[in-house]
């Protein structure tokens, strides 16, 4: 049986047809990869540009990017994008931190041991299926109106989703590489942290980015609903007069810094999981 081997022309750089890009998970050379993405953002940018300097849509629903970059800047000059981007930070990483400490060991467990999901996975598949924008009145009557409810709405939005991606991560570890490690001798504990644990970082890496987009999605929903600082109270208040320009600098803040996290995380898996294959 003849065994194909991958596409050497992909492998080299030496491409020439757009079709010769397409094959999958064939890597594509970074200059080309750089100029696709250009390319996508140029797009999108030029449409913005042509729908707004042309008039074809009204500043009201779709402002101009000049007019968005000169509410940014008089936001920045008086402080008040950087004052509510703070107090969002703050709240989001408290709350999704707490939700990682809590979270990733439990998954971990929930997915290599069966007698610790039988004993977990009822509740976790239970409240994960909760609304949480639904339990903001029950968290501002048990904790109140502040800082404190509002990461613990993010906590409770990902903890329980964060659970059950690690678990699903550490359930499917090969077991053969188990067994081969109890074959070679090793005891329980030293399957635990020299195969299971190295195994499962890099899927437990992914389910971190995941959900750290998860928690901002609750973190604006928070805010929302009780706050009197942060982006998402920034983004209401603008709503309320009207300042598209400042409803679009408050989201793209939040891209923005989602961005940076998502970037940040990347790099973390490539320099603490040397072993992943995505490293």
């Amino acid at each position: 049986m003849t065994v194909a081997q991958p596409r050497p022309a992909v492998r080299s750089g030496r491409l020439r047809g757009v079709g010769e890009y397409l094959w999958p998970q064939e890597p594509i050379p970074r200059r080309t990869y750089l100029g696709i993405l250009i390319a996508s953002a140029g797009t999108l940018v030029a449409a913005w540009c042509v729908l707004t300097y042309g008039g074809l849509v009204q500043p009201l629903f779709l402002p101009a990017p000049t007019d968005i970059i000169r509410s940014g800047i008089q936001m920045i000059g008086d402080g008040s994008l950087l004052d509510n981007a703070s107090a969002s930070l703050s709240v989001i990483v408290t709350g999704w931190a707490l939700a990682v400490v809590a979270g990733v060991p439990v998954g971990i467990l929930m997915g290599s041991f069966k007698a610790v999901e039988a004993l977990v996975e009822p509740v976790i598949d239970f409240v994960r299926y909760l609304p949480v924008s639904a339990l903001i009145p029950l968290l501002i009557l048990y904790i109140g109106i502040g800082t404190s409810e509002k990461v613990a709405v993010i906590f409770i939005g990902t903890f329980f989703q964060l659970v059950l991606l690690v678990a699903d991560v550490a359930a499917h570890v090969p077991h053969e590489q188990i067994d081969v490690s109890y074959t070679l001798g090793a005891s329980r504990a030293q399957v635990i942290r020299r195969v299971l644990l190295p195994a499962t970082l890099p899927g437990v890496m992914d389910t971190l980015r995941i959900t750290m987009g998860w928690a901002w999605t609750y973190l604006v929903v928070a805010e929302l609903v009780s706050a009197d600082r942060g982006l998402g109270y920034l983004i209401l208040n603008s709503m309320r007069g009207l300042f598209t320009d400042r409803i679009f600098v408050g989201l793209i803040t939040i891209g923005a810094l989602g961005l940076g996290f998502d970037l940040l995380f990347k790099w973390l898996h490539r320099r603490l999981l040397p072993w992943s294959p995505k490293a």
